[in-house]
């Protein structure tokens, strides 16, 4: 059980350790002046450059002012289009759930038929005022989408 454990720490460490040691590139300069990057330096190559990528928790944290105000203005931009996208997305829900509140209001609700005297019933003003608020909360809800996609 123990060899058991200790095979396990030690194959976790091996995976763990991995992914550093893959970190390093070589730029191999050949004869007729090409590079060619690679993991292993080229066999042919005039010169080598061995080369490790940063990968520090850094960022992008811009060091100069003007660095920094770009990357406020990116935030910013990113920020604004993100708010789009949302009020897009919210408006096109909102065109889904007023035509399926339209769809779903077709059927005459209780008290919505007037009885006749030959024994059939037309519908009444009560029924045809709740299409009509139907069909404009649809209208309404297209506008407001059409509206979020031109960014107003």
């Amino acid at each position: 059980m123990k060899s058991l454990l200790k095979l396990t720490c030690a194959l976790i460490a091996a995976l763990l350790l991995q992914p550093a040691a893959a970190q390093v590139f070589y730029k191999s300069t050949m004869p007729d002046g090409s590079i060619v990057y690679g993991d292993k330096p080229a066999p042919d190559a005039v010169k080598v450059e061995e080369t490790r990528p940063d990968i520090s928790k850094r960022g992008i944290g811009g060091t100069t002012p003007r660095e920094k105000e770009v990357l406020r203005e990116m935030q910013k931009s990113r920020a604004q289009r993100e708010a789009g996208q949302d009020k897009v997305q919210a408006a096109e829900q909102a065109v889904r759930n007023a035509e399926a509140a339209r769809t779903a209001g077709k059927e005459p609700l209780e008290g919505e038929r007037i009885g006749t005297a030959g024994g059939s019933s037309r519908l009444s003003e009560t029924y045809y005022d709740r299409q009509r608020k139907l069909e404009e909360a649809v209208e309404k809800a297209r506008s407001e989408l059409e509206a979020a996609r031109a960014g107003r």
